[in-house]
Order: C-alpha cells, then sequence, then structure tokens
C-alpha cells in the first residue's frame, strides 16, 4: 500500500523525466551539462509503482480477484 510520500515522489519523478525528455543535456558556454541519468530516473518510478504509488492517490486493486456484473431486467 502506496502512502502520500510514496505517492508525491512518483509525481516528482515523472516530472523529472519529462524534463530529461525535453533536452537531456545542454551547454553553457564551454560547459557541457547532463540533467539526469534517465535510466535511473526510469528504475525509481518502476520501483514506486511495484510499491503501489499513485498518481491519484487511489488504492491500487490487488486483489488479483475478476469482478462481473451482470444486470437482469426484472
Amino acid at each position: 500500500m502506496a502512502n502520500p510520500i510514496q505517492n508525491e515522489r512518483l509525481r516528482r519523478y515523472y516530472e523529472a523525466e519529462q524534463k530529461v525528455l525535453s533536452g537531456q543535456s545542454y551547454t553553457i558556454g564551454n560547459r557541457q551539462l547532463t540533467r539526469a541519468n534517465l535510466s535511473e530516473i526510469r528504475k525509481a518510478i518502476d520501483d514506486l509503482l511495484d510499491a503501489g504509488a499513485t498518481l491519484d492517490d487511489s488504492e491500487p486493486d490487488r486483489s488479483g480477484t475478476v469482478r462481473r456484473v451482470v444486470f437482469i431486467d426484472g
């Protein structure tokens, strides 16, 4: 079960991923700078998702059961 801290970390990692994807590296003067390691960000996202973190603060369904609703017109 994820907690609000894990959910917030997931949000921040997704934001970091977007920033890296928009420009992994850039140059200022004669210095080449790299934002972050994309594979590390993606691993952290996967780890948080495996731990149950969500973006909408809802509880993931881990029951493994399938539910079927049958409407009967009566």
